[in-house]
């Protein structure tokens, strides 16, 4: 299974991209994936002129090609003004332009970064109805990242708790569906009124849902 991580952290060293690595980790560590990270920091002038005349450079439309066949995403962005930086929802309008079926289905993480706890429900407010726009299902739990948890209690159970969510869907997803996106026929299953081979178990997503949260 393919991961792509997209950070949007601006600085070097970026919080944005250590909170990012150690969600691909948790991920990756459950899931068996391979992990692709892309920095919109080094394709920020691609993005910007994919606006004014309306075709990815290089770089950028490998980018959307590996976020396009990705089983699964993390997306992380710094906090700026109570929201997802502009660099980041440019990268993701690009990408809608381009292909705006590019996230339909595919399972996302969301996380952020910032200064104070007081920006959290960034998550909830912007991330959350951004992906859910684009048709992506975004897993239940986002991870956001305060100045101050950092090396404090809670940030690794969210961590943990995130990554489990999407590499369950991730895998679960990818064993009822092929590669080109379509469900796998189960072999000698019959139906009412449908022949051997044109059936497949289909698992609603509150029943998966409810085998991630823990019992009691």
């Amino acid at each position: 299974m393919r991961l792509v991580v997209v950070s949007a952290g601006l600085s070097v060293p970026s919080s944005t991209r250590l909170l990012a690595d150690r969600l691909a980790a948790a991920t990756a560590g459950r899931a068996g994936t391979d992990v692709q990270v892309v920095e919109l920091r080094d394709l920020a002038v691609e993005i910007a002129h994919t606006f004014t005349n309306g075709f990815p450079g290089r770089d950028l439309a490998a980018a959307f090609d590996a976020v396009a066949a990705a089983d699964g995403l993390i997306v992380v962005t710094p906090v700026f003004s109570a929201s997802y930086s502009g660099l980041f929802k440019s990268f993701f309008d690009a990408l809608s332009v381009t292909d705006e079926d590019a996230l339909a289905g595919k399972p996302v993480l969301i996380a952020a970064t910032g200064g104070t706890a007081r920006h959290s429900l960034v998550l909830e407010h912007a991330l959350r109805p951004l992906f859910a726009y684009l048709k992506a299902v975004v897993v239940p739990t986002g991870v956001y990242a305060a100045s101050e948890d950092w090396g404090a209690e809670g940030l690794d159970g969210r961590i943990e708790r995130a990554a489990g969510e999407l590499a369950a869907l991730m895998a679960g997803l990818s064993g009822r569906l092929s590669a080109a996106g379509k469900p796998v026929r189960e072999p000698a299953q019959e139906t009412a009124g449908k022949p051997a081979g044109d059936a497949f178990e289909v698992v609603p997503f509150e029943e998966r849902l409810a085998a991630l949260r823990p019992a009691g």
